[in-house]
């Protein structure tokens, strides 16, 4: 039976020594802390919409953009909001609503003043997101997956209500659509192996592979406006992701791309003529403006085609400028769009001690200005990166966290990721800060099969290469020895989702190397996971993982939970009730095979959250019940 741990109660910590539970509150100014993310100019850029907490539950801001102005909350419900835009007529808001903070989520559409609230999408049993507006009027491009794992791609009237199906089929996701509706950019496959396909709606609805002849992935996509043009964000036939552009009936062509890292993000202005471009640095971003070369005033091309596009007819633009941006007020860019008159770009930015805000850059000066957020945290920490070798050579990243005035070794905590194709980046952690002002620091590793470091990388974990993932847990544990930060007997292995299954991996084929280990949202067998996640995400995870029958033997050796007769760490087993990602099934069966074996395990529930913890006050109890475990197991003198 799972246990609920209620509202924003710290766990009795009286038998745990009164010296760790007053070092525990230390953190409490991080606690306090809100964030604003995903940010939409109005039209006339004079105003934004974001979502923040920052008065405890994701909801829809508006601010005005003029120095000065007070922000106010669109009514929206009472369900936590994931994402906000704002269409082009500026008459409407497309919001993206998680009912029961779970995993399914809904497209409504409401009035910037709060008024019209009303479903676009919302299948029963399964989700849907909005993807982008399409040009003309208040028509939106959404994507639907129905329960039984089947997806739609759709043009939906935020107006009047009314859908059209453009395309259907499994693991299908539309990226974008001409202005004219004639054309629909569709991105298919599992992780991994995703290619994109352009379907021609005045054909009968024929399809052209763009990119499918070369290895490799194409993650996201954007039509020209005309539609006869698709820049792509891809690796295939390379190893770090480029910006790619194929032209109807054209071959393709390299637009943007580094040795040194990858592109992360790209946002087209509605014209078409100029491209705004985040760069992955080993974590970190790096802004760049793609645009004509020859003053402004258009983009060469082969062929005879007149288009607008950056790329027409097979031909790279004559002269194309390539102009770096300054730093951004932040280590790490999450999210960003250009304006109408594409002279501004608004991003969501945020770094190891600042939480994320929202912030606008003018395009053709570089200046930044802050539009809505709180500010560099009093008392974080910044995050170092560091480099260490994985015991068969391969190098390996990651973000030291180190706990303030330590002398000598201290108790230390490594935290892995989830994905596993997700990177640890330098964001604002509140968990991070809190444990490093108890005096426990913290190093985030990029294990291998981590985004961000090229296809290579992250394909060295695939299927029976997932034991040298293991691997390199243990090799990061005993950087931190070596390096003499991290005292041997005091150190505990924690993640979230993959990073969870990888925490439980590592402490059953390493027993005596963690002191202690946290598993939130996990997966603890491989088979049960395939059998009770949703249709889609087991079907995306087979070219991970591998296929719940034909590899049954591979992926029964690499579930943890068949190797529990090892376990000797004490663990904390964190879970949401509405986790349709990875089930709550999974937390049960860790938690009662931890017990049946005499190890102490405990198990915190949150009734209303799913795969992410949304609300605040969630957060708060999470992170301070993490804090207090590993207070408990690493810095109590009866531990030491």
């Amino acid at each position: 039976m799972a246990e609920h741990v209620p509202g924003t109660e710290l766990a009795d910590a009286a038998s745990h020594g009164a010296a760790f539970l007053g070092a525990a509150f230390l953190g409490a100014a991080f606690l306090e802390t809100w964030e604003c993310r995903t940010p939409a100019l109005a039209p006339d850029r004079g105003a934004v919409a974001y979502v923040s907490d920052r008065d405890g539950t994701p909801r829809v801001w508006v601010q005005p953009t003029r120095p000065g102005a007070g922000a106010r909350a669109v009514d929206t419900g009472p369900e936590p909001v994931a994402e906000v835009s704002w269409s082009p007529t500026g008459e409407r808001l497309a919001v993206l609503v998680v009912p029961g903070g779970g995993e399914h989520t809904q497209v409504w559409t409401v009035r910037p003043d709060g008024g019209d609230l009303r479903p676009l999408a919302a299948p029963e049993g399964g989700s849907a997101w909005f993807v982008r507006w399409t040009g003309r009027g208040d028509l939106l491009l959404v994507a639907e997956v129905s329960a039984a794992g089947p997806a739609e791609a759709l043009l939906v009237d935020a107006g009047t209500g009314s859908r059209e199906t453009v395309a259907a089929g499994p693991l299908v996701h539309p990226e974008s659509v001409s202005r004219d509706h004639a054309r629909v950019l569709l991105r298919r496959g599992p992780r991994g192996m995703r290619r994109m396909y352009l379907r021609d709606l005045t054909l009968g609805g024929t399809e052209q592979p763009l990119l499918a002849d070369l290895p490799g992935s194409t993650g996201h996509g954007v039509l020209s406006p005309d539609g006869e043009t698709a820049y792509l964000l891809s690796d295939a036939g390379r190893d770090r992701a480029a910006l790619v552009a194929v032209s109807r009936g054209g071959g393709p062509v390299v637009l943007a791309e580094r040795p040194d890292a990858e592109l992360d993000r790209f946002a087209l202005s509605a014209d078409g003529r100029r491209l705004v471009l985040v760069w992955n640095v080993g974590g970190r971003s790096e802004l760049e403006v793609l645009e004509p070369g020859d003053g402004g005033h258009g983009w060469g091309h082969a062929g005879g085609v007149a288009d607008t596009a950056l790329v027409t007819g097979g031909a790279a633009a004559e002269n194309p400028v390539r102009r770096p941006l300054p730093p951004p007020p932040g280590e790490l860019v999450t999210s960003i769009s250009v304006s109408l008159d594409d002279r501004v770009a608004v991003l969501a930015v945020e770094g190891p001690a600042q939480p994320a805000q929202v912030v606008s850059c003018d395009l053709d000066t570089g200046r930044y200005r802050t539009l809505a957020g709180a500010g560099r945290v009093a008392g974080a920490v910044d995050a170092e990166l560091v480099r260490l070798p994985a015991r068969d050579g391969l190098e390996i990243g990651g973000w030291l966290y180190r706990p303030p005035g330590a002398r000598g070794p201290a108790p230390y905590a490594l935290f892995l990721h989830g994905g596993p194709e997700d990177q640890e980046r330098p964001a604002f952690t509140p968990l991070y800060q809190c444990l490093v002002a108890a005096g426990i620091g913290v190093f985030a590793p990029n294990v291998r099969g981590s985004a961000g470091f090229g296809r290579a990388f992250r394909e060295a974990d695939n299927h029976a290469l997932r034991f040298r993932a293991i691997d390199d847990v243990a090799d990061c544990a005993a950087f931190l020895v070596r390096a003499g930060l991290a005292d041997p007997v005091r150190l505990a292995c924690m993640g979230w989702s993959y990073g969870g299954y990888l925490t439980l991996a590592a402490l059953v084929t390493y027993p005596g190397l963690f002191r202690t280990g946290v598993d939130v949202c996990g997966m603890a067998d491989f088979a049960t996971f395939y059998e009770r996640t949703e249709p889609w995400i087991a079907a995306a995870a087979v070219s991970e993982y591998g296929h719940p029958e034909a590899d049954r033997d591979l992926l029964h050796a690499l579930s943890p939970l068949h190797a529990f007769d090892r376990l000797a760490a004490p663990l904390l087993v964190v879970h949401g009730a509405r986790d349709s990602n990875v089930p709550v099934y999974e937390a049960e069966q860790v938690v009662g095979a931890a017990r049946a074996r005499g190890v102490p395990c405990e198990l915190l529930l949150f009734e209303d959250e799913g795969h992410e913890i949304r609300r605040r006050v969630n957060r708060v109890t999470f992170v301070r019940r993490v804090t207090e475990w590993l207070g408990r197991h690493l810095t109590c003198p009866s531990s030491a």
